[in-house]
Parts: structure tokens; sequence; C-alpha cells
């Protein structure tokens, strides 16, 4: 438990950091700043495969599935790059909901920074929870795999494109037992309106953001639980995944109308996946051959964003 600790103790630190230090005062995240810190938390990351590799052969950390030190690394990368590559559709929702709420883009990384702790506590929960499932219960990976092959399905159809947040229940919920106010004050979360409490747009983002995040991870953790069972393995990946995810929203977010197929890299990660959790008892996929289809996935649905050109764009350009 002593190294779970220090991993806690060096994630506060960063986000003490991140927004103690270097984003004190709330700005707007420019591009140039989005990808310099993206490229931080991505090294730290990568980084941290290092001290992945020495726990497992130094034997300081329990090692509950008998990975080797190299094996612990293969599929830490593999977690981290599939938590990263589902959290793209996840920008796609962060987006809608700042829109929606009308968040203006200077406190949008304030709501994202405390939106962090409360999925860092969920997930780590979550995570707990499914390894117990997988670790009891041998036959609820099948059910993992169907449900990840009806997220990839749901996925492939665009079954989500009209989601609005203010139409959610979540939303609903909120208003019924709180009183929400239009008014944005700063980056306040409450304030005193008509001497009652109120709930500002920032607030009810960051809830509804939170939330969102929990279903997102309905998808995500069962995906990392196919690749490894080992809990210490797949909370740092999805955690420091994570921590990333904010610098990327504001870089990605920008970019998702170039990327229009990579949504289908998601479809196509999420099928192999389900399908890598049905045979699991069957067929032993090596640690090479998942990491290699995630990101054949993902560099096949950017290279094709780029190459094939956008016909109704195209279209719309030609009318005007």
């Amino acid at each position: 438990m002593l190294i779970w600790g220090l991993f806690l103790v060096l994630i506060i630190i960063f986000l003490a950091l991140d927004l103690g230090v270097f984003n004190k005062e709330d700005h707007v995240i420019k591009t140039k700043e989005a990808s310099i810190w993206t490229a931080v938390w991505v090294t730290v990351a990568l980084a941290f495969s290092g001290v992945i590799y020495w726990l497992f052969s130094s034997g300081l950390i329990e090692n509950p599935t008998g990975l080797t030190p190299k094996g612990a690394v293969l599929k830490y990368i593999t977690g981290y790059l599939i938590e990263l590559s589902l959290s793209i559709d996840n920008v796609f929702v962060i987006a809608v909901i700042f829109t929606s709420f009308k968040i203006p883009l200077i406190y949008q990384h304030r709501v994202l920074f405390w939106g962090i702790l409360g999925a860092i506590v969920f997930r780590a929960l979550m995570i707990l929870f499914g390894v117990a499932l997988i670790t009891r219960f041998d036959w609820i990976i099948y059910v993992f795999g169907v449900f990840l092959l009806y997220t990839a399905f749901k996925m492939l159809k665009g079954d989500d494109d009209n989601f609005d947040p203010k139409n959610s229940f979540v939303f609903r919920q909120i208003k019924k037992v709180y009183p929400i106010t239009t008014q944005i004050n700063g980056h306040d979360f409450f304030i005193k309106k008509m001497g009652l409490n109120a709930a500002t747009p920032l607030f009810v983002a960051l809830i509804v953001i939170e939330l969102t995040d929990i279903l997102f991870a309905l998808d995500s953790i069962p995906a990392i639980l196919a690749i490894t069972a080992d809990p210490f393995i797949v909370f740092t990946s999805n955690i420091l995944a994570i921590l990333g995810l904010r610098s990327m929203y504001f870089l990605i977010s920008r970019m998702l109308q170039k990327f229009r197929f990579i949504n289908y890299s998601l479809v196509v990660i999420l099928a192999f996946v389900g399908i890598k959790m049905l045979l699991s008892h069957h067929v032993e996929f090596p640690e090479w051959l998942s990491l290699g289809v995630i990101a054949l996935a993902l560099i096949g649905g950017i290279v094709a964003s780029l190459v094939i050109k956008d016909t109704g764009a195209l279209e719309e350009g030609e009318k005007e």
C-alpha cells in the first residue's frame, strides 16, 4: 500500500503545482500552451513505465497476476493508450457541455481541474470493484466483452451524436435539489442570489462532466481489464491518461472536426478488446498484438481523416 500512497501523493503534488503555480490566474489556454502541457503529461506517463519496470523487477509492488517486468510495462502502455484513445469521445462531450452552459474559455481549465479530483476517486472505486469481480467470477469477463461489443456497435451507429446536457437526467435532478442561476460570477461555483445560495453554470457543468466521465469509465475500465487485472497497472495508466486529457482537451477540441474518422478507430479498439475478452479463456493474445492493434487503429483514423477529403464540406463550400 506504500507504493499506492506514494503514487497518490505524486498526483496531488502535480495537481497542486497545476492550479497553485502554473494556472493560479484564470486565463484562456491557447493552442501552444495546451501543446506544451500535453507533451509534458505524455512524457510523464511514458516515463512512469520505467517506474513500473523497476517496481516489478524489484518486487516492491504486489504482483497478483505474475507479470514479468517487461510484460508489466507493455500492459501499462497498452492500458494508457486505450484510456487515452477512448477519452477522445469524452472530449467531444465535454466541449458540448461547455457550449451548452456557455462556460467562458477563461474558466474551463478550472472546471476540468476540479473534475479530475472526483474522477480519481470514482475510478479507483470502479477499478477495485472490477478487479474483484474478475478475480472472483471468471464468467464476468464475458459480460464485459459483450458490453464492449454493444458499445462499439452503438458508436458505429452514432446513437449519442445528439447529446444535449440541458435535457440530461443529471441536469434535471440538480434543478430539483438546488437553485441554479445562469449568472456567471468569475470562477465561483456558487453565488448568493435573493438571499439564497445558487449554483452557477460552472458548478452545473462540473457535475454533468463528472457523471458523464463515470459513464465513459464504464467503457474504458472493462477495456483495460481485458489487458490486465493488475489493479496498480490499471489505476496508474487510467489516472495518468486522465491527467493528460485536461491539457489535451484544449488541443483536441479544436481539431475534432478535422479528424472525422477517429470514431471508427474507437469502434475498432472497442470491438477488438471485446472479442479479446470473449476469447480470453481460449486464445492467448500477446501484449504486442494488443498494443499494435490500438496504435494502428488510431494512426489509421488520423491518416484517413487527413488524406480523404470531406465531400460534404466541399459541396457546402461550392454552394457558398
